[in-house]
Order: structure tokens, then C-alpha cells, then sequence
């Protein structure tokens, strides 16, 4: 159990540290409009903000269906609760890939 906690501590640490860095880039933007740059240039940053987004995206969606989903089907009983996840599951899915 208590390698879990220790992953789940790197993980939330690692996203922490990715945010803080989308946050730079953000402001990176912000000052790069206010310096009028070159439209192309600050293109390719809000490219790279997106790419770095959905990698955060995409751990959170890991963690959740390693932790979350997993603990519930393996844990209950019921049928009907195990596809209430897979249905939870499936539309966040579909809400994230948009």
C-alpha cells in the first residue's frame, strides 16, 4: 500500500510540475502579445501549451482508470454499479478528447 501512496505523491507531483511550467508559458504568451511578436511565434507556443495540457490530460486519465475505475469493478459486486463506471468512464473520455 504504501508504494501506491509513494507513486501517487510522484504523480501529483509531476502534474504539479507540469502545470507550474503551462502556467510560465502562459504568462510567456501574455507578454509576448503585450511585445507585439511575431503572430507565428505565439502560435507555436499555444501549440506547444496544448500538447503539454493534454499530457496532463492524459496522466489524470491513467491515475483515474488505475485507481478509481480499477478499485471499483474490483471491489463491488453489482453489476450495475461496475457499468455506471465504464459509462462514467467512457463519456469523460469523450469529453476529453473534444
Amino acid at each position: 500500500m504504501k508504494e501506491m501512496a509513494e507513486k501517487s505523491k510522484t504523480d501529483k507531483d509531476a502534474i504539479i510540475k507540469r502545470l507550474r511550467r503551462i502556467e510560465g508559458q502562459v504568462k510567456g504568451i501574455q507578454k509576448m502579445i503585450n511585445e507585439e511578436k511575431y503572430c507565428v511565434d505565439i502560435l507555436i507556443q499555444i501549440a506547444a501549451i496544448r500538447s503539454a495540457i493534454d499530457k496532463v490530460g492524459g496522466i489524470m486519465l491513467e491515475n483515474h482508470v488505475k485507481g478509481c475505475v480499477k478499485k471499483t469493478i474490483d471491489n463491488s459486486d453489482d453489476i450495475g454499479e461496475k457499468d455506471r463506471v465504464i459509462d462514467e468512464l467512457v463519456n469523460t473520455m469523450l469529453k476529453f478528447m473534444k
